[in-house]
């Protein structure tokens, strides 16, 4: 029996994207999981793949930095043992997923991502215990919420491509909506202590205050006209 030629293309294309398919893949696995992973591996590869100033501030130990939004990024990358584990993380995720697919795609096969990045890795019990406040304690950030207006609290930082994205939507209303609402900015870097108090674990972090009480509160990119509804 013949088969007509459109049919045989056709099995020809499948079965060449079957053989295209890539099987390898990253983990995300929980702070105690990467925890045990990285004792039970001899000579562990870790990358922070923060920036330069979040990695000295503070970093699990003997991680390297290999900064995901320097353009060399690749290059160092490159030049860790693709036959071994390698670990991967950043302060909430975001930056660590990235990189841990392009590791992939450079040809590391056991690639595994800490879930929640640092900020969970710390609000665990696995980080460094702080021996220091770091910005502005629990009772400036109560002191600011002591308005008869409603309070918006934007926790960012200078790295986050979302926080960018909403910077100048945010800085508008803040002129804009004075009358009605009180927006405050607080950088995480610069305010470790209070972050970590707050639990924040992801970024950007908005959360709207009425009366000193939470009313609403998101993670993530959120358009202006969303984030116009909440405030009205």
């Amino acid at each position: 029996m013949k088969f007509p030629k459109i049919i045989l293309l056709l099995i020809s294309i499948v079965l060449v994207s079957c053989n295209e398919k890539k099987t390898t893949s990253f983990e995300e696995i929980s702070p105690k999981e990467f925890a045990e992973k990285i004792k039970n591996t001899e000579n562990p590869q870790i990358l922070d793949v923060r920036t330069p100033d979040e990695f000295e501030s503070e970093h699990i130990d003997n991680a390297k930095n290999v900064n995901w939004n320097s353009e060399d990024f690749e290059t160092k990358a490159a030049s860790f043992d693709k036959s071994k584990a390698v670990f991967v993380y950043c302060l909430s995720g975001g930056r660590s997923k990235k990189a841990a697919t392009k590791l992939n795609e450079l040809g590391f096969n056991t690639v595994y991502e800490l879930e929640g990045g640092f900020l969970k890795w710390n609000e665990e019990g696995f980080g460094k215990a702080s021996t220091g406040q770091v910005g502005m304690t629990t009772t400036d950030f109560n002191d600011l919420l002591n308005t008869d207006k409603k309070v918006l609290v934007d926790f960012y930082a200078e790295w986050c491509g979302p926080c960018k994205q909403m910077e100048p939507y945010i800085l508008k209303m803040q002129k804009e909506m004075a009358d009605k609402v009180t927006i405050i900015r607080i950088d995480v870097d610069k305010n470790k202590t209070l972050a970590n108090e707050l639990k924040i674990n992801g970024l950007p972090a908005l959360f709207l205050y009425e009366n000193k009480t939470i009313k609403w509160q998101t993670t993530g990119l959120i358009s202006e006209q969303d984030l116009k509804k909440q405030l009205q």
